[in-house]
């Protein structure tokens, strides 16, 4: 057992000296501003839901745009997600490239929101959804990102993200005015 165990600590000692930084397959991207743009099914002009944040954590508070929303109306979603600290990158590409390692979670308690594109297995992503009025009322909307989260996970496919796990890549909340 002592040969053994000599035998062992020089590797030990070789591996723990490496000094090569370790490879980062997957660096989270940074997410300064999002967009989700809500256009009437029956026709007329597009609102905007957006928080922009180019300085990051700290610093300058983000705003947030918050429109006013028209009762027993359903709107056509599409969201965007944003990297605006040097030029504009769309970060859209990367979470439609990683469908599978990503979901978009809608929850409100005065909306109903509904994804309606799916990953290339056929779970819900959400860059796509439909969102429901109901009649005048004011309350709220969180926007959340994850990434990896468990989309197998009990209700997570209907969009639950209390099962889902993951990481947290940006997460919104929106004031809601129904008239």
């Amino acid at each position: 057992m002592k040969k053994f165990l000599l035998l062992l600590l020089p590797a030990l000692a070789f591996t723990a000296c490496d000094n090569e930084d370790p490879i980062i397959e997957n660096e989270e991207e940074v997410i300064t501003t999002l967009r989700y743009e809500l256009t009437p099914v029956d026709g007329g002009a597009a609102v905007v839901f957006s928080f922009t944040d180019l300085d990051g954590e700290g610093g300058n508070d983000p705003v947030i745009l918050s429109p006013t929303l028209a009762a027993d109306t359903e709107y056509q979603g599409q969201l965007s997600l944003l990297n605006e600290t040097d030029g504009v990158e769309d970060v859209n590409e990367e979470i439609e490239e990683e469908d599978d390692e990503h979901q978009v979670f809608y929850s409100s308690d005065v909306v109903t929101v509904v994804t309606t594109d799916t990953d290339g297995d056929g779970n819900p992503l959400g860059l796509t959804s439909r969102l429901t009025t109901g009649g005048s009322g004011t309350g709220s909307m969180t926007i959340t990102l994850r990434h990896e989260p468990n989309k197998d996970a009990e209700g997570v496919s209907d969009g639950l993200i209390a099962n889902a796990g993951g990481e947290t890549d940006i997460e919104v909340q929106f004031n809601v005015v129904i008239e």
